[in-house]
């Protein structure tokens, strides 16, 4: 067996593209012994993962919205979903928007500028669809020491002001508002703010206070 996965593991070496700094999907949960990898880690295309017996993996991509449950066997990371060899994979699609989870700075501030222009020049016309987050409990990725503010900008609504530090961040660069017993309102539009920058999204009409998958409340500030 162990020859078999390390020939796996070399035609996926022969096969896979050089690892890309962009990542596609991250990890929602690990079980039993994973080598290199750890709850909450982003991986890129290419990346190999060895599962050993009994030990499993559930990956969210990014872009896909494909949540895999991945048990046993070679794992090859791609773009969109796995490549999955001696092992067992379930796919699911869930609700997620690709622009909120890999918004970047720039596209961020564009958003914003954009929906409160469209605001301004006509108040009767539907704002540009902002990033959209299925769950009222945003994951949110930002830098450990800065100060997360967010406001409502589409009704009143009570500042949340964060200080994010070493003890209220999973795995030293997420702030989970489910973990810190905060939630947003469904069908709202905000505002958050980290120092000089700015990020609009929205909470889905429909999302609930259940449990939901990482890659559909996830926003990513830096």
């Amino acid at each position: 067996m162990r020859s078999l996965i390390g020939a796996i593991v070399g035609l996926f070496c022969l096969s896979a593209p050089a690892v890309a700094e962009t990542p596609a999907a991250i990890v929602e949960d690990v079980q039993g012994k994973v080598n290199g990898i750890e709850f909450m880690d982003y991986v890129a295309p290419g990346k190999i993962i060895k599962l050993g017996p009994k030990a499993g993996i559930t990956l969210s991509y990014l872009k896909s919205c494909l949540r895999e449950t991945i048990t046993e066997g070679v794992v090859l990371v791609g773009a969109e979903q796995s490549t999955v060899q001696l092992g067992n994979v379930e796919r699911v699609k869930v609700p997620c928007d690709a622009s909120a989870v890999q918004l970047s700075e720039r596209e961020a501030n564009q958003s914003a500028a954009t929906t409160f222009r469209t605001m301004r020049a006509d108040p009767g016309s539907a704002p540009a669809k902002l990033p959209t987050i299925y769950g009222v409990a945003p994951l949110i990725q930002a830098k450990r020491g800065s100060t997360l503010v967010i406001e409502r900008t589409d009704g009143k609504e009570p500042t949340i002001s964060v200080s994010l530090g070493s003890d209220n961040m999973v795995a030293g660069k997420f702030y989970d508002f489910a973990k810190a017993g905060k939630s947003l309102t469904p069908g709202g539009s905000y505002l958050a703010k980290i120092g000089t920058k700015r990020y609009t999204f929205q909470v889905d009409a429909s999302a609930t206070s259940s449990p939901t998958p990482i890659v559909g409340r996830l926003l990513r500030l830096e």
